[in-house]
């Protein structure tokens, strides 16, 4: 059962591709915790003291960064799967000969 058309299904999957390396990638960088996405990280004010609750904290998000990352990669792992099932629906519709 075709839910969606073949061009937008074809789109979808495009798409929940892009988003399944972007956000994979994503998660690897945060999980080897990159100084360029430190600026992503939601953190708190420290005072000059509180450096072994700061490297705490920061750990704690870029491992919860991380996860976010990969979760949102299963969604459109899920996305693909349906995208893909509608797409090949769709063919399958478009191929098989009518009878007049």
């Amino acid at each position: 059962m075709a839910v969606c058309g073949p061009k937008l299904s074809l789109c979808c999957l495009l798409l929940s591709v892009w988003g399944v390396i972007q956000l994979g990638l994503m998660g690897i960088f945060f999980y080897v915790k990159s100084v360029a996405l430190v600026e992503d990280l939601e953190l708190g004010e420290y005072g000059p003291h509180e450096y072994q609750q700061f490297y705490a904290d920061v750990d704690q998000a870029y491992s919860q960064s991380a996860y976010n990352c990969w979760i949102a990669a299963c969604l459109y792992i899920g996305t693909f799967l349906f995208s893909a099932q509608q797409f090949y629906s769709n063919n399958k519709s478009s191929s098989s000969p009518t009878a007049f």
